[in-house]
């Protein structure tokens, strides 16, 4: 489990501005990161051409187009990037590490990672965003937002130095030079309309209960819109919602409770956590074959829950593609190249039927990969 220490309300903000000094990822991890990232060739390209989203104006527009994304080439100089994370806690986020960490390596940039501990930790990620926009090393920031909106006048004053790029949550506009996600409200629609092709068309109602995720996460109120909307006119009838962080107990605990409260229930929807939770949940309650589960999004543990049956569906997001394509923005915006500003992975519904068109490699990290906080060019 990823320590949360890495910056507490009362640690000085010049601590975390010397971060890239003070070596705060584990000292293995560290070496290994540095020995395994290999120096750029002059040829070499980061992503082969591949079919992505495009938001044209950038920022916003509300519908996107596919486009091919051409390859971004290796960096002139070793830029240097702070990369902030709500947290580390589930597979979701260290795919998005993994990706970010291996383009770093194949590009030639250092980054430093930070984690806010949780989506309720609003206070540290401003003052690590603080942070890193005050540090005269840093030539870019690339945030992963636990609020919407909180951090918009301070992102807007630092965008006033160094380019702020937003990863995977959804965000406001002000302060953001560009952006990389998919469209929340449709990830919540794709969930909720294979929910409602599951159960087809009938009379009696099925009775669900809804894991949207944390209130004021930056993508929770759009999933949730989405998920509502794909449902609405169906047989599918929300008995209960549980909002909460996406931590694993926290949802395991939301998911006991709502079994308790509600017995009648034929359906559990919502974040991969809960997901990932609910399986052992049913499974200990003897409730495998009476009660269905479908994640909103995709993660190791949800992949084998699908492999094994225990969950029907889930739309992937390709984080891991998302942490690659973050990292591309970054080094095409510092090199004053043609940059796509707002870019995403294509939605794609993983279950049992589909998953040899799905590309796995787009949306989990290897099994064996530890989270990286920090990423040094080879010498």
């Amino acid at each position: 489990m990823i320590s949360r220490r890495f910056l507490s309300r009362s640690t000085p903000a010049v601590l975390l501005a010397l971060g890239f000094g003070l070596g705060l990822a584990p000292a293995g991890r560290v070496a290994a990161a540095q020995e395994g990232a290999a120096a750029p060739s002059a040829g070499a390209e980061s992503l082969p051409a591949r079919e992505v989203m495009r938001w044209e104006p950038p920022l916003a527009a509300t519908t996107a187009r596919p486009v091919r994304l051409p390859p971004t080439r290796p960096a002139t100089r070793p830029w240097r990037l702070c990369v902030l994370f709500p947290h580390i806690k589930d597979a979701y986020w260290l795919g998005v590490n993994y990706g970010m960490a291996e383009q770093a390596r194949k590009l030639g940039l250092a980054l430093q990672f930070f984690e806010a501990g949780g989506y309720p930790n609003l206070a540290i990620q401003r003052e690590q965003a603080r942070a890193c926009g005050a540090d005269p090393r840093v030539d870019a920031l690339i945030i992963g937002t636990v609020s919407f909106d909180g951090l918009s006048p301070l992102l807007a004053q630092i965008a006033r130095r160094i380019p702020v790029l937003a990863t995977v949550n959804d965000i406001a506009p002000p302060g953001i030079t560009a952006k990389v996600g998919v469209d929340w409200v449709e990830m919540g629609r794709a969930a909720g309309r294979r929910l409602v092709e599951e159960v087809g068309p009938g009379m009696s109602l099925v009775p669900i209960a809804w894991f949207p995720g944390p209130r004021g996460a930056g993508w929770v109120p759009f999933v949730d819109r989405g998920f509502r909307e794909a449902i609405a006119g169906s047989r599918i009838q929300i008995r209960h919602t549980a909002w909460g962080d996406t931590g694993k107990a926290v949802q395991r605990n939301l998911v006991q409770r709502s079994l308790d409260e509600h017995p009648q229930l034929r359906y559990l929807v919502g974040n991969a956590p809960m997901a990932e939770a609910a399986v052992s949940v049913l499974r200990e309650r003897g409730l495998q074959e009476q009660v269905g589960i479908v994640s909103t999004y995709f993660t190791p543990d949800v992949y084998r829950g699908i492999l094994r049956g225990r969950v029907l569906a889930a739309p992937t997001d390709a984080p891991v593609l998302q942490g690659r394509l973050s990292i591309d923005q970054a080094v095409d915006l510092l090199e004053r190249r043609p940059v796509a500003r707002h870019v995403g992975p294509v939605i794609r519904i993983v279950d049992r039927d589909r998953l040899t068109d799905a590309d796995i490699d787009d949306s989990l990290p290897p099994s064996n990969f530890a989270p990286l906080f920090r990423v040094e060019p080879a010498r």
